[in-house]
């Protein structure tokens, strides 16, 4: 897993509203994408240059403006510069360690959330900071460089004609936010597979790679309950913001989108109780098979208490030619036989016993 705390210290003695990245090093360029469309024409391309974006923002069309990475906090003032984004608004835009919310203003609606997704090949679980604002006629998101789970939403708007419902940039912002809350499914998934899978292996051999796999997925678990918790406010407060940019035929869908959060709340929680029980089985698991060794060696200790002692009494140096009574059966030819044989019939008496009240 990457890691999730970074250094807030760098905005000590800061004012209010300054734009400063908080979020790990980043060595790729930040892209900046727009689309914009409306019920029959769409324009997408990639823009060199910041002052590209006013072109689009002064048509009557729907414009989605995306900022593809976080980290050159002067791109993320320009294009808010452009859109007329409060500061302190920008500032919560490039500190990754922000926690999601919701401001609703006169001019735009703002959302702060994470986005979650697994590395296919190694599992990780991957936490991106966005942030989605809309107007009357345009929508901005500002996303970490990484997965993109917005493309589904392109897909959706370039095989729609005509664009009637993407027409509304609350709708808009909706399914972009969607799409980050299925990206959450994806991720519950996973886990509750991974879970079954090590709830097998541990209740037939636990081993202490069951354990570490245990700890690893509470650790996503947290970093998935940190992130999907604060977003059920944010989803109950877009649907309960009184606010014009926001239609009445929007907030069925954002109520939607409040059960979808909920639901992954519930299936957190659920694997939350479900990795309690699976660690208490992996101790209750190795507690008895440490007792099923412990009883084998008792057994095995037991049997050789007896046999122990009779070796021990043969083996004193007694001479047998100072009486009959002095270790006569050193005499015997068959003496080395006989012990055998005792010791023989005492330990698979032994062994008979154990059986018999069930012990072995």
């Amino acid at each position: 897993m990457g890691r999730f705390i970074h250094k807030v210290s760098r905005k000590a003695g800061l004012s209010p509203g300054s734009v400063v990245y908080i979020g790990p090093v980043r060595a790729v360029n930040v892209h900046i994408d727009v689309m914009d469309y409306d019920d029959s024409r769409l324009v997408e391309r990639r823009l060199s240059e910041l002052s590209e974006c006013t072109a689009y923002l002064e048509t009557p069309t729907i414009t989605w403006i995306n900022v593809d990475g976080l980290h050159e906090p002067a791109v993320v003032e320009g294009v808010g510069g452009q859109l007329g984004l409060h500061p302190l608004h920008l500032e919560d835009v490039v500190n990754t360690m922000g926690r999601p919310k919701v401001e609703d203003t006169d001019e735009y609606v703002f959302v702060i959330l994470k986005m979650l997704y697994l590395k296919a090949d190694e599992g990780e679980l991957v936490v991106e900071h966005v942030g989605v604002a809309f107007g009357r006629d345009w929508v901005v998101t500002f996303q970490e460089p990484g997965r993109d789970v917005f493309d589904a939403v392109r897909h959706r708007i370039r095989k729609t004609e005509p664009r009637n419902r993407f027409m509304s940039t609350d709708y808009l912002a909706y399914a972009l936010l969607d799409a980050v809350v299925d990206s959450y499914f994806a991720v519950v998934e996973d886990i509750g597979e991974r879970i079954e899978r090590l709830e097998d292996d541990i209740a037939d051999h636990p081993t202490s790679e069951g354990a570490a796999a245990i700890r690893d997925l509470r650790k996503k678990l947290i970093l998935l309950r940190k992130a999907v918790y604060p977003l059920r406010e944010v989803a109950g407060g877009l649907e309960r913001v009184e606010s014009g940019l926001i239609s009445d035929s929007t907030r069925p869908y954002l109520r939607d989108l409040y059960e979808h959060t909920v639901q992954v709340i519930d299936t957190v929680e659920m694997h939350r109780e479900m990795l309690s029980t699976l660690l208490d089985l992996y101790h209750t698991g190795v507690s008895n098979r440490l007792n099923e060794i412990m009883k084998i060696l008792t057994i095995i200790a037991t049997i050789f208490i007896p046999l122990g002692f009779l070796a021990g009494v043969y083996g004193m140096n007694f001479d047998r030619e100072a009486g009959r009574f002095n270790m006569p059966e050193l005499g015997w030819p068959y003496g080395y036989l006989m012990f055998w044989g005792l010791a023989i019939a005492v330990g698979g008496g032994l062994l008979w016993f154990f059986r018999r009240k069930r012990w072995l």
